[in-house]
């Protein structure tokens, strides 16, 4: 089959791996256009634009398919299918249309439960237990298509957001290849989503990262991890130097009660409104990441002391 790719961040890059690794013809790899980064803001290509060039696959970086050029340069390339993950543009039915067999869509999570574009972080966030990927037709409505197949994963009591994110990333680089194998044979049923447990996964917010002590552990630490590495949660202290953010990026819930975001120890055991959480992992601003041993060697945090709540 011809395959048009469609996707942006380092979750996609999988995937085109895959689709190129089991031999299909990718005529195409639409990406979003490089974007100004870093100190001296120089324009940097998605992770799915440097591979695509690295297996020399045609790269399209359209801002967006309001231009009818783009969407006959599109149909010109003729594809079977178009397969999407974390592309980041929203297709118009000239598009979804233009495949002979449509557009399928790599979605991660277990749908109608976290539609929209942060279903990762909005799974660990709300505590969610079990998630997964699903191979699905994409039409007009958000994430709303028939689903071709799906595969589950666990999620432990601990894990971050970015440990789920690469496991999602290659069992959905392995269910896509699949679902394509099963395609090009004819073999593909589609099953329409019930319409019961709908929730929307909004893009994350920078207000929401920072820690609110007054919440329970759980609560804290389902945050904490949900953010983890990116954007960060973080809470603002001042260690003698003016008021500094640290970002948390790996906590632990433990036992422990006292008015919301004191200091119960020297190690780093921080009350919230019930139970605490031991700080195990963080990030000065414009430092590395460190351990919370490490961190507090530099910045006095002792029993007693207070956290911004």
């Amino acid at each position: 089959m011809r395959v048009v790719f469609m996707g942006t961040p380092v979750f996609s890059t999988a995937l085109l791996q895959k689709i190129v690794d089991k031999g299909y013809e990718v005529v195409g790899c639409y990406t979003r256009p490089p974007q100004p980064s870093g100190r001296g803001m120089a324009l940097r290509k998605s992770p799915v634009h440097k591979l695509a060039e690295k297996l020399a696959v045609p790269v399209f970086t359209p801002k967006n398919f309001k231009d009818p050029r783009e969407i006959e340069t599109f149909k010109s390339l003729k594809s079977d299918v178009a397969v999407v993950a974390a592309y980041g543009l929203i297709l118009p039915s000239a598009i979804l249309e233009a495949p002979r067999l449509g557009c399928l869509n790599l979605h991660a999570s277990l749908l109608p439960r976290w539609r929209g574009a942060a279903p990762i972080h909005r799974a660990i966030m709300a505590g969610d237990l079990e998630t997964g990927v699903m191979a699905m037709k994409m039409e007009e409505g958000l994430d709303t298509g028939p689903v071709a197949a799906q595969a589950r994963v666990a999620i432990s009591p601990d894990m971050t957001t970015g440990e789920l994110h690469d496991e999602l990333s290659l069992l959905g680089a392995e269910l896509m290849g699949e679902t394509l194998d099963s395609l090009s044979r004819g073999e593909v049923t589609f099953t329409p989503q019930g319409d019961e447990g709908v929730t929307y996964a909004q893009k994350i917010d920078k207000s929401e990262a920072r820690i609110d002590w007054s919440r329970p552990a759980r609560e804290v630490h389902n945050l904490i991890r949900g953010l983890s590495p990116f954007p960060g949660s973080f809470f603002e202290a001042d260690f003698g130097r003016g008021v500094e953010r640290v970002k948390v990026l790996r906590a632990r819930v433990e036992d422990g009660a006292g008015p919301p975001g004191a200091a119960l120890d020297d190690k780093g055991l921080i009350a919230c409104g019930v139970g605490a959480v031991r700080l195990l992992r963080v990030q000065r601003a414009g430092k590395a990441e460190m351990s919370a041993e490490e961190f507090l060697r530099g910045c006095k945090l002792a029993q007693g002391d207070a956290l911004a709540v």
